[in-house]
């Protein structure tokens, strides 16, 4: 387990440096369409997913393993970030907090005249703190992954419940009293559930919006990020990220139903976004909603 959770702190740590960059892309870019940061995320998702990265003499990333596998079993454990400020700071609370809390090394035990017998069985009895300390935070980051898996898995059916009694208008469109902003629900067979008594011009926007969203495919990227963000809850800059491409996924939806529309369009369109949003607190794998995220700056 150790060095599993060791290779995903290293993925993250590197993903992190992407991350700032989109970050900068993405305020430098922000006049131009959000399908454009959307896929910019994506480069994320797949940096976060993909377990190898090809290194170039050009590449971003001052160092492609900043915390080594063979840490847990050297005699000096030290980190390399290519930063040497982070490098000097990091392994200074190693020596001084870590090394030195009363354990000591397999291989600072080892004396050059010991024999093999003798360091096999120092070796069973001794633990290193390094060893000690990843394997604990790795059982904590399982734990974590576990929480946000349940969360989503909790989430997706208390909305399901919730939309037990709707009742079919048209299609894939299900209409519920118990829902108080339109959204998507479902990944194979996705369908859209709107308030009951919606009016008839604010019903035709949200349809074109939630269908936008399932011509894009929102319904699959959107848990497929929330389950990334599971894996690496321990990691600021991505619960940043996750939140930015909920974001990115509204506009760029916005954006795509009011292409080439006029300004009495676009008008009706944000009131229909007041009229339909909600101010929802807490971070969720779903459902798609319509009034969910960023309804002021989307209006503007």
């Amino acid at each position: 387990m150790s060095a599993i959770f060791l290779k995903v702190l290293n993925m993250s740590i590197n993903a992190s440096w992407l991350i700032l960059v989109v970050l900068v892309a993405r305020y430098l870019l922000r006049k131009a369409p959000k399908w454009i940061n959307c896929l910019l995320w994506g480069l994320v998702a797949i940096r976060l997913i993909c377990p190898f990265s090809l290194e170039s003499a050009i590449s971003l990333l001052p160092s492609s393993e900043v915390i080594p596998e063979s840490i847990i079993m050297e005699q000096t454990p030290q980190i390399d970030s290519g930063v040497t400020i982070i490098d000097d700071a990091v392994n200074s609370i190693i020596e001084n907090n870590i090394l030195s809390n009363g354990e000591t090394s397999i291989n600072s035990n080892f004396d050059s005249d010991v024999s093999v017998n003798d360091i096999s069985s120092n070796a069973e009895t001794t633990i290193k703190p390094m060893q000690s300390v990843v394997s604990y935070i790795g059982l904590v980051w399982l734990v974590g992954m576990a929480v946000m898996i349940l969360y989503a898995i909790t989430s997706f059916v208390m909305v399901k419940r919730r939309v037990r009694a709707s009742v079919s208008v048209s299609g894939n469109i299900r209409e519920c009293d118990e829902v108080k902003s339109p959204f998507i629900l479902g990944i194979i067979r996705p369908r859209i559930y709107v308030p009951s008594g919606m009016g008839e011009q604010t019903l035709n926007h949200v349809i074109a919006h939630e269908e936008a969203h399932i011509r894009r495919h929102d319904h699959w990227w959107k848990p497929l990020g929330f389950m990334v963000l599971a894996v690496y809850w321990f990691n600021p800059l991505v619960w940043v990220a996750y939140i930015l491409l909920c974001r990115d996924i509204e506009a760029a939806c916005d954006e795509r139903v009011i292409r080439d529309r006029d300004r009495d369009y676009m008008a009706s369109y944000s009131q229909a976004l007041l009229d339909c949003s909600n101010h929802r607190r807490v971070i969720a794998v779903c459902p798609l909603s319509f009034g969910e995220t960023g309804v002021k700056t989307r209006v503007k």
